[in-house]
């Protein structure tokens, strides 16, 4: 098949106010070429109304009819993150037409496992015919409500694209990715096989202990971790949750390790501590895989805390890269993802797998909101 253009829409869990938007030209199998990237501002108003519809998800756990404000926000978000498109567009010299696709991935409320025999559920705000309508171009979106719906775990969903970015780097299977964005997810590869999984928190409960504590949004360059000292008795009795060596398949939800696991300790110490929890965690991950990594390439936003790199070349011994010490876009991968899987959804090309979400067997999936249908 012919390779395509298309745009991928990316905004974490970790709520950093900034809408991810990349393009890439791909057949679904391998990246032709990478087009204009770029983080597009939120309006403020819409980060305080996430922040509550995060709120109303939590006491809400897929019991009872949803939330009213989800509609709000699921409004405000598609008309935000549609128009920054539209802009995007016409800064780079691009027309709806020139685009096969948006992959619309929308903002995660609520994400729960599979558990006991019971399937997982998840929500992803995001109305994908209204997209539609604003751009003009067909967009994909719901990427993970199949895979669950099929035994999965909705998550993640990037180890394809992952595998694609190491075929374009030419890497072996001494090398993985790692995503950090409000969770940790790290892919490998051997030959054909793919392995991923969520390896534990990455910038989340960092974020939420220093909004806590100082109300600030973020930890900007790790400097009050690294002003802090990591309460190590402490870490060594949260690197036991049995998350972190139960084997994979397995997923998060940005809210399942929380800021309060460093509660007691003063600011500094605190950011320290949850910081090395993540590098931590990330080492456990490692020892679950086949052939232990040598290299890990660092994707996200997490990759721009000094703190935490050095936290992660510590704890897992592993060589540290980041993704453009390889000639890769780090803060544009999950939004290239969702070009990609756009493209693959479009085509009926699977996109999540036995060691990747847990599926018996490879699945596509998302949805498809046709412009001529929207308009």
């Amino acid at each position: 098949m012919q390779p395509a253009w298309a745009i991928g829409l990316m905004t974490g869990t970790v709520l950093d106010g900034f809408i991810d938007i990349a393009m890439i030209k791909t057949d679904g199998e391998t990246i032709d070429a990478f087009g204009p990237w770029e983080l597009a501002p939120y309006p403020t108003d819409i980060r305080s109304l996430l922040r509550e519809t995060f709120q109303a998800a939590l006491q809400w756990r897929f019991s009872g009819p949803e939330p009213e404000i989800f509609r709000e926000a699921e409004i405000a978000l598609t008309r935000a993150q549609s128009e920054a498109v539209n802009r995007f567009l016409a800064k780079h010299g691009y027309q709806a037409a020139d685009i096969a696709a948006v992959g619309f991935h929308g903002q995660t409320v609520l994400h729960a496992a599979p558990e006991n025999g019971h399937r997982g559920r998840t929500r992803q705000l995001g109305d994908g015919a209204m997209m539609a309508s604003i751009i003009g171009t067909d967009v994909v979106y719901d990427f993970r409500s199949a895979d669950m719906e099929a035994g999965g775990q909705g998550a993640p969903l990037s180890a394809i694209y992952h595998k694609a970015m190491l075929r374009k780097i030419d890497a072996r299977n001494d090398t993985a990715i790692l995503n950090l964005g409000g969770v940790a997810n790290i892919t490998w590869c051997d030959g054909d096989e793919m392995m991923a999984f969520d390896t534990g928190p990455a910038n989340a409960p960092v974020n939420d202990w220093v909004s806590a504590h100082s109300g600030a949004d973020m930890d900007v360059d790790g400097r009050i971790a690294a002003a802090g000292s990591v309460d190590e008795d402490r870490l060594k009795s949260l690197l036991e949750h049995p998350y972190l060596s139960a084997a994979f398949p397995k997923s998060l939800d940005r809210f399942d390790f929380l800021a309060s696991m460093a509660d007691g300790l003063r600011l500094e110490d605190g950011a320290a501590t949850l910081t090395a929890f993540t590098a931590g965690s990330v080492g456990k991950g490692l020892d679950l895989l086949p052939k232990r990594p040598t290299r890990i390439i660092v994707c996200g936003g997490g990759r721009k805390n000094p703190t935490m790199m050095r936290e992660m070349a510590k704890r897992t011994g592993c060589e540290i890269l980041l993704a453009e010490d390889v000639g890769l876009r780090g803060d544009a991968v999950e939004a290239e993802c969702f070009a990609f899987l756009a493209i693959r959804s479009m085509r009926q090309m699977p996109y999540s797998y036995p060691l990747t979400t847990g599926v018996k067997t490879p699945q596509t999936g998302g949805k498809l909101a046709s412009h001529v249908a929207a308009g």
